[in-house]
């Protein structure tokens, strides 16, 4: 039986180290200030990424996470091969979403993470 494949997330800042597995960046902008060679990205998915009018709507604000929540959701639903490509690329083994947002609390790609554990509990088998 294949060991169930693990994907977890971090800011493009850190350091990459040997236990990221395939890095995913999910940011539609390059992270400000940082070469192509210290982020050490295998893959830049432009397209899983909230919308510039929805990132600009947001600006960060805590204030306004569960509405950018529910927007961003309501975004990927209707960029299905995209999410789909997330999902083919997180599930082969160790995955890492890139970003570059300052506040992992309220970061987009918690939200993708928490559409990969959906999508994922809700193919298992009942019973298990």
């Amino acid at each position: 039986m294949k060991a169930p494949a693990l994907v977890q997330m971090k800011r493009a800042y850190e350091p990459a180290s040997d236990t990221d597995g395939l890095r995913i960046l999910v940011d539609r902008l390059w992270p400000r200030g940082l070469g192509k060679e210290a982020a050490k990205v295998d893959v830049w998915l432009k397209d899983v990424a909230p919308s510039a009018a929805l990132r600009t709507w947001f600006g960060h604000d805590p204030a306004k996470w569960d509405e950018f929540r529910a927007r961003y959701e309501a975004e990927l639903r209707e960029r299905p091969d995209a999410v789909a490509e997330l999902r083919r690329l997180s599930s082969e083994g160790v995955a890492t979403l890139v970003y570059a947002a300052k506040d992992s609390a309220h970061t987009h790609a918690l939200v993708l993470l928490r559409v990969l554990q959906l999508e994922r509990l809700s193919r298992r088998p009942r019973g298990r």
